[in-house]
């Protein structure tokens, strides 16, 4: 399918690189490239984040807070 996008010509200059190098005339394969691996980025995020929340409540309340004392003093010394 084709389709207009807009783009920096830094980026433009940097795709016809990278296809050239490749002995591609155009970019096309390095923008589908470069698609796939940004949604397969995305959907990484997304199920990591499920994977934290499910974690939610899983520590005792003790644990938890000795959690954040400890954390509390290192914070305390971060510069």
């Amino acid at each position: 399918m084709r389709t207009t996008i807009e783009m920096k010509p830094e980026h433009r200059a940097r795709i016809l690189e990278l296809a050239a190098n490749r002995g591609e005339k155009g970019f096309s394969n390095v923008v589908a490239e470069a698609l796939e691996l940004y949604l397969e980025a995305g959907s990484g995020r997304t199920n990591a984040i499920q994977r934290a929340l499910a974690l939610k409540g899983s520590m005792r309340k003790t644990e938890a807070a000795g959690l954040l004392t400890r954390t509390g003093r290192i914070r305390a010394n971060w510069r």
